[in-house]
């Protein structure tokens, strides 16, 4: 059985100051991942790196010759960051690899039709942990589109049977009055409020619709702070937020 996980670009980036990454705590997070030993999908969002240039570009909005530059530098701020976070599992012991939805998936009208989740699953059986983000990703019907790293993880978690979805927010959860509220279902009642940085992703309120959905299909999700992924991992209490 496999896991999913998440580590927000918030978590990694400093989505204040773009192109800023948090190294250290990339470190601290590949240290957990080693130390659980487990098979597991990682996506991390893109923080910093990525949101600005699709907003830049309007790549949310579809590509055409117009913004076609826009995939270009997308892509490569991204793929930046993701290659420091394979950097850092593997330094940790870690048989990571990058896994880029840009030249694996496709969507259509900004939904994932297809993530390379037969690629991932022999990566899997090999023993390898493939690494994913929030990426430009071809679309039938828009020429492109971003696909955010909370659409890959419930569209993964379905995909390939996850037996949990763990998800690291520097939030630690979903707040309510600066108050961690505990559990989530489609009958609490959350008032969102948007965030300053830029993202093309929908934030937290976009985090949560998406892992309702997943609840829907009978897997539940953790939103968590990084320094309770080693409890997640063991399957220890790690506070935070439950999506049921």
């Amino acid at each position: 059985m496999t896991v999913i996980l998440k580590f927000g670009g918030s978590v990694i980036t400093d989505k204040a100051n773009p192109g800023v990454i948090r190294s250290g705590v990339i470190a601290e997070l590949a240290a957990a991942v080693a130390a659980a030993n487990k098979p597991a999908v990682i996506v991390h969002g893109a923080g910093s790196l990525g949101h600005p240039e699709a907003k830049a570009y309007g790549i949310a909005d579809g590509v055409s010759k117009e913004n076609a530059r826009g995939v270009y530098v997308t892509h490569t701020a991204v793929s930046r960051l993701n290659a420091e976070v394979v950097a850092a599992l593997r330094e940790a012991g870690v048989e990571a690899v990058s896994f880029h939805p840009f030249s694996s998936a496709l969507a259509e009208n900004g939904r994932l039709v297809f993530c390379g989740e037969e690629q991932i699953s022999c990566l899997l059986a090999a023993g390898i942990i493939p690494v994913l983000h929030g990426d430009v990703v071809l679309d039938r019907t828009r020429g492109g589109c971003i696909v955010s790293g909370d659409q890959i993880v419930p569209y993964l978690a379905k995909a390939l049977h996850a037996e949990a979805v763990g998800i690291v927010t520097a939030t630690g959860g979903v707040l309510a009055d600066g108050t961690i509220i505990p559990e989530i279902t489609r009958e609490t009642q959350v008032a969102f409020h948007s965030a300053e940085t830029a993202d093309v992703t929908g934030g937290m309120q976009g985090k949560v619709e998406e892992l309702l959905a997943l609840a829907e299909s009978g897997i539940s999700s953790h939103i968590f702070r990084p320094e309770m992924l080693a409890a997640f991992l063991a399957g220890n209490p790690c506070g935070g937020t439950l999506v049921k």
